[in-house]
């Protein structure tokens, strides 16, 4: 890891990110990809020290309140966030400013912070978002062998559910080949209604890869599934989108379980939800 003082932490979208690279080691990463110019190597992580005295100074000029984004390109509890508390910090400035909150992660280290979430989530509005990708345990310590696996995570669901906290359900990515099967979407499916999840986010039924998680994706391949870099090669070369066969029923299957259980299913309705700052009001 290396410290660096950032110039600023919100961006134009009300978005912040505290750390630059990542640790959990998940295969397909788009995080990694160039474009991006993330840390080299990317478990090098950047972690940008000052980003609380930055947020509260950039919420203080802020003339209304409003959703204030986390985890889009780092999780923000990585395990140096056990030690460092720097996405903590930031909880606590985004709750004494009253602003929102729709933060994601695939760590069941947010449970440490549950108390900060639902101050937040009394005062203004906090949306939890936990990316599922496999139902399978084995499968899931493969693709993201650094982090908490399924089962870990749908207990944070869970939890949020009892404590009150709206959640969104990132669905992504359905590896081809892997885990675009009917059994583990409808498993991930069912998990989500019984924790009466909000939303659930899917991009199509397949993965991206560029250049540089491309690499890191094929070495995977390589390790684990033996063969594998050769038939997605012959089936999809250099593309950018790599759908699934099975998109057609799965996504069919994925619509209309959620209508039936009254779950937003589009990326639109999500994010709308989640980027509209309606603070609860007091019954008294």
């Amino acid at each position: 890891m290396h410290e660096i003082q950032a110039k600023s932490i919100l961006s134009a979208y009300n978005g912040i990110n505290v750390y630059r690279g990542c640790t959990h080691g998940c295969i397909y990463c788009d995080a990694r990809s160039l474009c991006y110019h993330t840390p080299v190597p990317f478990e090098d992580i950047e972690v940008k020290i000052n980003a609380p005295e930055l947020l509260d100074a950039a919420l203080r000029r802020k003339k209304k309140q409003c959703m204030i984004g986390t985890g889009s390109m780092s999780d923000p509890y990585i395990p140096l966030e056990q030690k460092l508390c720097i996405t903590k910090k930031c909880l606590e400035v985004i709750e004494k400013h009253g602003f929102g909150l729709a933060i994601q992660t695939k760590s069941d280290l947010i449970l440490r912070d549950e108390q900060l979430l639902c101050s937040i989530n009394k005062k203004a509005k906090c949306v939890v978002q936990i990316t599922l990708t496999t139902y399978d345990e084995n499968l899931c310590k493969i693709i993201e062998p650094c982090v908490c696996t399924t089962e870990r995570r749908i207990a944070v669901l869970e939890r949020m559910r009892t404590l009150g906290i709206p959640t969104v359900v990132w669905l992504s990515p359905v590896l081809p080949f892997i885990n675009d099967n009917m059994e583990n979407i409808r498993h991930i499916l069912e998990a989500c209604a019984r924790c009466n999840v909000k939303g659930i986010i899917a991009f199509g039924m397949g993965l991206t890869l560029r250049d540089g998680n491309r690499e890191h994706f094929y070495a995977a391949l390589d390790r684990h599934f033996p063969g594998m870099k050769e038939r997605y090669i012959k089936e999809f070369g250099c593309a950018y989108e790599l759908p699934s066969r099975n998109t057609a029923q799965l996504t069919a299957y994925f619509h209309s379980f959620c209508k039936e259980h009254d779950i937003l299913h589009t990326p639109e309705s999500c994010f709308a939800y989640m980027k509209d700052f309606s603070p609860q009001l007091s019954l008294f």
